[in-house]
């Protein structure tokens, strides 16, 4: 048999979010087999099986048992459910989550590991798979190995990480991405409340995100709260209606001023 004829690698994937659709799609494009997609949602598995002309099952009993790897990405807190009423099978399972630990597998399966991308990531919003950075984790040298393997066709950036150290990493990630786009979405809130295109702060947002290629996000930060301008900050929060945005808005000021006070005092002079 020729190098062009060796069987694809077979896959099934559990759960047919965010995460899921796009993985799945960039499998496929490196040459894996997608066989089966499983979601108790009938649409979404429906949806993503036609985008990668698969089989889908919304029968967790029914789950394909003859796969090499069984990829999870699913809600964290349905992983106990999921699992408990899956088919045996000898398929190594992979989960995609940041704040799961590797041994959730532990008493499923012989071998288990972890591929989680660091991205945000919407099923409607095409991304470049490849320049995703991947953390890997397997239970043994030889699921790293195989685990390593996997990523690397996936993504120029690989990296073997332990759970615990995933946590952090799930954690500044939800900080850096999660809590923005919240502010970013109260910022907009505020703009279309005076019939301003919440648009004009594209430039802005823009500029804040490329200054960090060049600058830690302690040098690049600006605004009233260094300053600790106390004018500014409390006409702001004279605008802000609802109390909850005012204590927000409070708090993080606060925080900002006091991370940067020394170097604040430190430029007047």
């Amino acid at each position: 048999m020729g190098p062009d004829c060796k069987q694809k690698e077979r896959v099934v994937i559990i759960g047919a979010g965010n995460v899921a659709t796009h993985l799945s799609l960039a499998m496929q494009r490196a040459g894996f087999l997608i066989i089966q997609i499983f979601s108790q949602n009938f649409h979404h598995a429906h949806l993503l099986a036609n985008k990668l002309n698969c089989d889908y099952t919304i029968n967790i009993t029914e789950i394909n048992n003859d796969a090499d790897y069984y990829i999870f990405s699913i809600k964290d807190d349905a992983y106990r459910s999921v699992l408990k009423n899956m088919p045996p099978n000898k398929g190594v399972f992979i989960h995609t989550s940041g704040s799961i630990p590797l041994d959730v597998f532990r008493e499923y399966t012989n071998d288990y590991g972890v591929i989680y991308p660091l991205q945000t990531l919407s099923k409607y919003h095409e991304t470049n798979f490849y320049k995703i950075p991947l953390f890997i984790e397997g239970n043994t040298e030889k699921v790293v190995d195989t685990i390593n393997n996997i990523a690397n066709r996936l993504s120029e950036s690989v990296t073997i990480l332990t759970s615990e150290k995933r946590k952090y990493l799930h954690l500044a990630a939800v900080y850096a991405c999660n809590f923005s786009n919240y502010l970013y979405s109260v910022a907009s809130q505020i703009l279309e409340k005076q019939g301003i295109d919440w648009h004009v702060l594209q430039p802005l947002i823009d500029e804040t995100a490329h200054k960090l290629h060049d600058m830690r996000p302690e040098q690049a930060q600006t605004g009233p709260a260094v300053r600790n301008d106390r004018t500014i900050i409390e006409m702001h929060k004279s605008l802000l209606e609802d109390i909850k945005m005012r204590q927000l808005y409070t708090l993080i000021s606060e925080n900002i001023h006091n991370q940067n006070i020394n170097k604040y005092n430190n430029d007047q002079l």
